[in-house]
């Protein structure tokens, strides 16, 4: 009997322990997105005046929030949105850009990368991904629900017109000088999401979900950092839930 209640005593003890020290998230961000009647060219180099009505995001934190340090390199993101596209514009701070994949659909996060994960507003558990390097090399794929959901990645989705475009501020794989960073550029068509979702494109106080993320590897260490916008609590971005808020603005 003792011994039960010892163990009983030892186990909620533990529970205790392990709820005081797990992180505590704020409500997922939001971004108010603009419309624009003059579409960027998508030439990767965010100086387009359109840029000018999007406002920066919130810079990335770590996956996990604010339990871990903050990432020593800056990441932010910028949005709009017409009739046509959804336009993304990313700036990535990075002293030494490399990228070396070149085959569509590789497993771009092997590579220091960017990634887009977006889910319309529906009951349906699909969303889409998309990730890019700084070869302006990409990875497009759905699922069907997230993967902790025994959920499927379907690679065979390719976005049908997709624009990207990337700008490197120094030298692609040349470690013997100092870049300032990257930039990405990206326009997908609301119509590319209808290929494997019943969405009705851009609609004016529409709530769509959606997060950023950057995998970045250190020289010499085996594990990536994975900064992101609107922080997961976990090391996992397939938790739809803990996305961020799209809110497309009237005109």
């Amino acid at each position: 009997m003792h011994a039960t209640l010892a163990i009983l005593f030892m186990l909620a003890t533990t529970l205790h322990s392990q709820a005081f020290v797990a992180p505590t998230l704020e409500p997922p961000k939001t971004y108010a997105c603009h419309p624009t009647r003059h579409p960027p060219t998508i030439d990767g180099k965010l100086d387009d005046p359109a840029w000018l009505l999007a406002p920066w995001t919130t810079d990335f934190v770590d996956i996990e929030g604010p339990a871990k340090p903050l990432p020593r390199l800056r990441t932010r993101v910028k949005i709009l949105y017409d009739s046509t596209n959804l336009y993304i514009a990313a700036e990535l701070e990075e002293p030494d850009v490399k990228a070396t994949l070149t085959q569509h659909d590789s497993i771009i996060f092997h590579d220091n990368d960017f990634e887009l994960f977006l889910k319309p507003p529906l009951a349906d558990p699909g969303y889409f991904e998309f990730e890019i390097n700084a070869l302006d090399t990409g990875w497009d794929l759905f699922l069907n629900k997230p993967y902790r959901e025994h959920g499927h990645a379907d690679n065979s989705w390719a976005i049908p017109g997709l624009q990207s475009a990337v700008s490197v501020q120094g030298t692609l794989n040349q470690s013997t000088d100092t870049d300032r960073g990257w930039t990405v550029e990206l326009a997908i068509p609301w119509k590319a999401f209808t290929t494997r979702l019943p969405t009705t494109g851009p609609t004016p106080g529409s709530d769509w979900r959606i997060n950023f993320s950057r995998v970045e590897w250190t020289p010499g260490k085996p594990m990536e950092d994975n900064w992101v916008w609107s922080p997961q609590g976990v090391v996992n971005m397939h938790v739809p839930d803990r996305w961020g808020h799209l809110y497309l603005l009237l005109d």
